[in-house]
């Protein structure tokens, strides 16, 4: 099925989102690009749990373009992974978004925003990237789940952002069923994970966790109100919201 133009985007990803809501998240992937095609992106944070969505998305089309926000702050080991994770997966279009040399020379020439205001970071690092990137897409992937708590509990499999439509093929599934899936498939692991990081962000921002028993987002933005980095917020241009994590 095209996409329908004259279809309003809340009536669309309302109708798609009552078809594909206990759906596998393949079908969700596959109903996601048959709808939009070249006019669909998968965001990744190549993290933690990145490789089960990448894998899946990789059986639909291995064209589909990836967007990896590096924002300049991430760890090495994260690059490395992305470019290892890729090349197993056989990804074709991965597509490496960096913050707009303005904005940093401007808001953060000395790379320590972070210290004082991390929402202003991430608008910069991340949501501002990624706002251009996507301005050529109707729809676009993520890889959020229900089971990560907060705003995210209440999760559609489909939801209208901005106009475009937003796709969380893994909303429904559980950290079981994620482990289960990288474990048939035999998928690489993020190196971090072993060193006990179950959610991996930005290094200045993202600490290990001992419990484990804790949230799998606990060691993101510790000591702080923040969960998200903002690029799932519905927000006004040009405005950094209060609240904005994994991809």
């Amino acid at each position: 099925m095209a996409y329908d133009q004259t279809d309003a985007a809340p009536t669309l990803a309302a109708r798609l989102d009552a078809e594909l809501r206990d759906a596998h998240p393949l079908t969700i992937l596959r109903k996601a690009y048959e709808t939009f095609g070249d006019k669909l992106a998968l965001v990744s944070s190549f993290g933690a749990e990145s490789a089960v969505l990448l894998h899946l998305a990789s059986q639909v089309s291995p064209n589909i373009p990836v967007l990896f926000l590096d924002t300049g702050m991430l760890f090495g080991q994260t690059l490395d992974y992305r470019k290892s994770l890729a090349a197993t997966l056989g990804l074709t279009d991965v597509r490496d978004l960096r913050p707009a040399f303005a904005d940093l020379a401007v808001t953060d020439p000395r790379s320590d925003l972070w210290r004082t205001d991390t929402d202003a970071c991430c608008h910069i690092r991340k949501v501002l990237p990624l706002d251009r990137a996507l301005e050529g897409f109707e729809g676009w992937v993520t890889g959020r789940k229900r089971f990560h708590g907060g705003d995210r509990l209440r999760l559609a499999v489909v939801e209208e952002s901005e106009g475009q439509l937003k796709f969380n093929p893994l909303a429904n599934w559980s950290k079981a069923e994620l482990d289960a899936y990288a474990a048939e498939h035999k998928l690489p692991a993020h190196p971090l994970v072993a060193q006990g990081f179950p959610s991996l962000g930005c290094w200045p921002c993202t600490k290990p966790v001992d419990d484990p028993n804790a949230d799998v987002r606990a060691g993101r933005w510790q000591g702080q109100d923040k969960t998200e980095c903002g690029i799932h917020v519905a927000r006004t241009p040009g405005v950094a919201p209060n609240v904005g994590g994994d991809i």
